[in-house]
């Protein structure tokens, strides 16, 4: 490794971050970052530094990290404007923190307002750009750990203990101001030895307690959301249920494929209910990176039933309530508890010693998906395009290798249930929090798996959140093809369900003013993925839906971004 002492702060920021294993720069800076793109412009040896990737917008940045970051596991670093661009990006940097996504997030900052010679960032700084505390202070409630760096000497063990932070169980964001001033500056120091953490391990009794009352149960259930993360953790979960008879429910809000959806133990799920079903049966709960089995917490559908939680933080440190219980609890690396549970399990239950309830539940998920699927084919016949039916068409053509982000509300549960190809470590959840990611989340998927297609699923509403000229232009200038396939009902339709929900009898149902809920009159979507060299067309009917997914998928394969806007049925009738 090249020595730190003598080289600029800009030049040590990009090879601190490539020591500690950085591959990719996502990047939306403003005029402070000077100092780095001259140190850019610089000829360096392959994999001496990070790859840099410029978006048009911090949100973009930073989500284009997280997508990155959960399709490989990987650690990358961003680079954003000052506390503007610091505010844009931290609605992205919350989602990463509540998933445990790790990134390392730099922004830039002013701390000598032109007093410094040579040095002056323009009179911009004192009018509009600088917030007392700096970026770090307007950052630090969505972030993991938030630090501006006060003398230039301690910049090389800055960026390595961020990338340790970050790394560190619970993992998540982390966020460092980097003042101008400092980039400039010639490095005094050498960088320190510095390594990155492994994920800690639960206690092994813990899981050996856990292992017992699983052996010993009579109708064990396991709940996940998010252990999809690790397609090594699921092919373990695989085995556990497997040597267990145990049904594998999703949660309501999984993250990842979680389980094959083929198994004869898998249980579908996506809601509340669905879970609670079949937690009324059991006498032990094994709950998985599983923040939300049943709502609200105190309804518990089985107090009877003993829950053991599991996972990398199992208390959701950052959520404010839980409710649910836990009797039993391994903290630490949810793929290495898995893989221990598995290995216990086996020594104690022989191979196909529990065929007969696999087979049970077997034919009752197989009557459950046949139901659903015909469910599915059925809205085929209507005069509009359906969810369903979309789903069902999708599930036709999707390539074996094609990765799938959904920033979906409503449309999510339809297309949970007829997506039934996709298997675990091809999909991607972008609606944890706040929406307005799906596109940045889509494109860091892309720029993980340049060779694969990847699809993202958008409803209307979240796309209209969505910096689209700046991620469409992200598709164009870096040839990064995208397949967007948006359902367009016209509408809000989680909205205009809420007041259904709490005024059942109101003003607004009986006359039908659903007031802010309509997106009206409709734009030609299409038009905006044109206006970026890209393939764009309006769907308006169920029998056109499988070749126009054709033609998306074949734009995409020869190199062209596709938006394909499924004109559903309005939700208020008016578009």
């Amino acid at each position: 490794m090249k020595s730190i002492k003598g080289l600029t702060g800009a030049e040590t920021v990009l090879r601190c971050l490539r020591r500690m294993g950085v591959e990719r720069i996502f990047a939306s800076p403003g005029s402070e970052w000077a100092a780095l793109w001259e140190a850019l412009a610089q000829r360096y040896a392959p994999g001496e530094i990070p790859e840099y990737l410029s978006a048009r917008h911090e949100e973009t940045a930073v989500a284009m990290a997280l997508g990155y970051a959960k399709a490989t596991g990987k650690l990358p670093a961003v680079v954003i404007h000052t506390t503007v661009g610091s505010l844009h990006g931290t609605m992205a940097m919350r989602q990463a923190l509540h998933e445990r996504v790790p990134m390392v997030v730099l922004a830039g900052e002013s701390i000598g307002f032109g007093e410094v010679d040579e040095r002056d960032p323009g009179p911009q700084w004192h009018r509009v750009l600088a917030d007392i505390g700096g970026p770090a202070r307007l950052v630090a409630p969505c972030v993991k750990w938030s630090f501006g760096i006060n003398v230039p000497e301690i910049v090389p063990d800055t960026i390595q203990r961020a990338c340790q932070i970050a790394s560190a169980s619970p993992r998540g964001p982390v966020f460092v101001s980097v003042p101008m001033e400092h980039l400039f500056a010639t490095m005094t120091k050498e960088a320190p030895a510095a390594a990155i953490p492994r994920l800690a391990h639960a206690d092994a009794d813990s899981i050996k307690e856990i292992a017992a009352a699983l052996i010993a149960a009579r109708h064990p259930v396991i709940v996940t959301e998010d252990i999809g993360e690790s397609t090594q953790a699921v092919t373990h979960l695989v085995g556990l249920a497997e040597r267990l008879g145990a049904p594998v429910v999703e949660a309501w809000h999984p993250s990842f494929v979680s389980f094959p959806r083929t198994h004869p133990l898998y249980a579908g799920g996506g809601r509340t209910e669905h879970v609670a079903a079949y937690l009324k049966k059991a006498d032990f709960a094994l709950l998985i990176d599983c923040k939300l089995p049943w709502h609200p917490p105190s309804n518990n559908p089985n107090p009877k039933c003993r829950f053991a939680a599991i996972g990398e933080d199992p208390f959701y440190q950052h959520t404010p309530y839980l409710g649910s219980p836990s009797h039993l609890v391994a903290a630490g690396s949810t793929e290495h508890t898995i893989a221990r549970l598995a290995a216990l399990v086996s020594r104690a239950i022989p191979a196909e010693a529990r065929a007969a309830e696999i087979k049970r539940w077997g034919k009752l998920h197989a009557a459950r998906r046949a139901a659903t699927l015909a469910d599915l084919h059925a809205s085929g016949a209507l005069d509009v395009i359906d969810t369903r039916w979309v789903a069902h068409e999708l599930n036709a053509v999707l390539p074996a290798d094609a990765m799938v982000v959904n920033e979906t509300i409503t449309h999510r549960p339809v297309l949970a249930q007829g997506l039934t190809r996709i298997e675990p470590g091809h999909y991607f959840e972008s609606t944890l929090g706040g929406l307005g990611m799906g596109t940045g989340v889509a494109l860091g998927v892309k720029a993980a798996f340049p060779e694969r297609p990847v699809i993202l699923t958008i409803g209307d509403g979240s796309f209209n959140y969505n910096p689209i000229p700046g991620a469409f232009g992200v598709c164009q200038e870096h040839k990064m093809p995208i397949l967007v396939i948006l359902f367009d009902n016209a509408g809000y339709l989680s909205q205009k369900s809420d007041i259904a929900t709490h005024f059942p009898q109101g003003k607004a149902v009986r006359t039908k003013t659903f007031t802010g809920t309509s997106i009206a009159p409709r734009p030609n979507y299409a038009m905006l993925m044109q206006a970026f060299g890209g393939y764009g067309e309006q769907v308006d009917k169920p029998a056109d839906v499988r070749a126009a997914l054709q033609r998306g998928l074949d734009a995409i394969a020869k190199g062209q971004a596709a938006l394909l806007d499924m004109r559903l049925a309005p939700i208020n009738g008016d578009a």
